[in-house]
């Protein structure tokens, strides 16, 4: 992989603290206790597939293929940051065959996907919302001349777009704290993606769909507000307004992806 990319930001990032709970992982935002953005997708995520799923194969090879899958991105998502920020992983030795997996799908997304990539402003870079979200975005910076949020993904088996719509709301919401924190106006995500057996995915998410996919969103960090104690220490306001300026709607119902590609 021989493209290479700036590795600059205009922006000063900060970072903050998180803590894991029984409700979820909450960050603490400037004395602000606010939930993750995954916990709100997984707290308001709809049907039982995953259940079904674990069911079906049973829980000992259910958790197999989860943990091998979390190992297996780790891996992925450190050496492309590495390439990110040091320019070369060329001396990077595999030491198991998850590594060595990891370590292919890396490559593949680096040369499919990298040189559309001009600028990168940071890597796991911590966002906001104030009182109602917080999160660590992939990455943010340039991609075919337009500033956007950018999402590493491995999957066991190749997705099928209808599939990824949960993706597309994560990259809305750290759209949406970006341009509240630092006054920008992203409004396209992009989800680069490799399958285990090396199939290179790439999933634009802009226009129409990048405003129905906000708005999805928006709902479910209501309907999360909601559904949390009195004496929940965070506080969430009513979800703001839409990006299309108008009243928030039910997004379109999206496939089930099968039990076995659910976020994996």
């Amino acid at each position: 992989m021989k493209h290479e990319i700036l590795y600059e930001s205009p922006y000063e990032y900060g970072v903050f603290s998180s803590e894991d709970r029984k409700d979820g992982r909450f960050y603490d935002c400037n004395g602000q206790k606010l939930p993750s953005v995954t916990t709100i997708l997984s707290a308001t995520k709809e049907g039982d597939s995953l259940k079904k799923w674990r069911e079906r194969v049973g829980e000992e090879e259910a958790e197999r293929i989860r943990t091998e899958a979390a190992t297996r991105g780790t891996y992925m998502h450190n050496i492309l940051e590495r390439q990110i920020k040091e320019g070369n992983i060329w001396d990077y030795k595999p030491e198991n065959g998850e590594q060595k997996r990891a370590y292919k799908m890396a490559c593949t997304i680096m040369d499919e996907g990298f040189p559309n990539i001009s600028q990168i402003y940071g890597c796991e870079i911590s966002l906001y919302y104030p009182d109602k979200y917080a999160g660590k975005s992939d990455v943010i910076g340039i991609h075919n001349g337009e500033l956007c949020i950018m999402d590493f993904k491995q999957t066991n088996k190749p997705k099928r777009r209808q599939w990824v719509w949960d993706y597309f709301q994560q990259l809305s919401a750290y759209a949406l704290a970006h341009n509240e924190l630092y006054g920008t106006d992203i409004e396209k995500g992009v989800i680069l993606m490799c399958s285990v057996d090396g199939l290179y995915q790439e999933f634009l998410l802009e226009g129409d769909e990048f405003k129905r996919a906000a708005d999805a969103w928006l709902e479910r960090v209501e309907k999360f507000s909601q559904c949390l104690p009195e004496e929940n220490p965070t506080h969430i306001e009513e979800a703001p307004v839409s990006q299309t300026g108008h009243k928030l709607h039910q997004a379109p119902l999206e496939e089930t992806p099968p039990p076995q590609d659910a976020d994996l």
